[in-house]
């Protein structure tokens, strides 16, 4: 039996919860909407203000391990399109600059070329000074370009050069240290 699973989620003021053909859940609020096809062995349960989700057999094991999935994944979804989703990355190093380029960021990061990063639908970046804000409904799409952001110079040990989370933190390396001489 899945605890996660079993949790009803309620539902906040202005967020709406639907079924569409195909199993396809979508939610609405404020922020704006999140839509994502589930599993058809997967069953959304909706009663006034609140949701949850329930799995068709629950004997079987590979059913039972989707329950919890999907009841995070909806909980997300209305976390999202009620408060919304943010992650920061900030840039470290001598030189290194990040500008925004229309709807792109343009990083200058120790290439001999600047780096033209594209922005995905559905995410909303900003700057100010060396951190990079992305915003969004949804906590994959958010998650997953601020890693490929990341990607682009990910933080060397030495001197903690490149860009990084704002709340990670670098594990430093101490550097070569010159000989006696013997």
């Amino acid at each position: 039996m899945s605890r996660i699973g079993k949790q009803k989620i309620e539902l906040p003021a202005g967020v709406t919860v639907e079924v569409k053909e195909n199993n396809t859940i979508l939610v609405k609020g404020p922020k704006g909407q999140n839509e994502r096809v589930f599993d058809s062995r997967v069953i959304l349960i909706k009663e006034d203000n609140v949701v949850g989700v329930d799995i068709k057999n629950k004997e079987k094991k590979d059913e039972v391990s989707l329950w919890g999935t999907y009841s995070s994944h909806l909980k997300n979804m209305i976390l999202g399109v009620s408060q919304g989703f943010k992650k920061q990355l900030e840039i470290n190093g001598v030189g290194y600059k990040v500008a925004m380029q229309g709807k792109d960021l343009k990083l200058e990061v120790g290439f001999s070329h600047p780096v033209i990063f594209n922005i995905p639908e559905g995410v909303q970046a900003s700057v100010e000074k060396n951190v990079i804000t992305l915003e969004g409904v949804n906590k994959e799409l958010v998650g997953q370009t601020a890693s490929e952001l990341r990607a682009v110079r990910k933080p060397e040990p030495y001197k903690g050069k490149g860009i990084k989370y704002v709340e990670e933190v670098i594990r430093r390396k101490a550097g070569k240290t010159a000989g006696k001489g013997e």
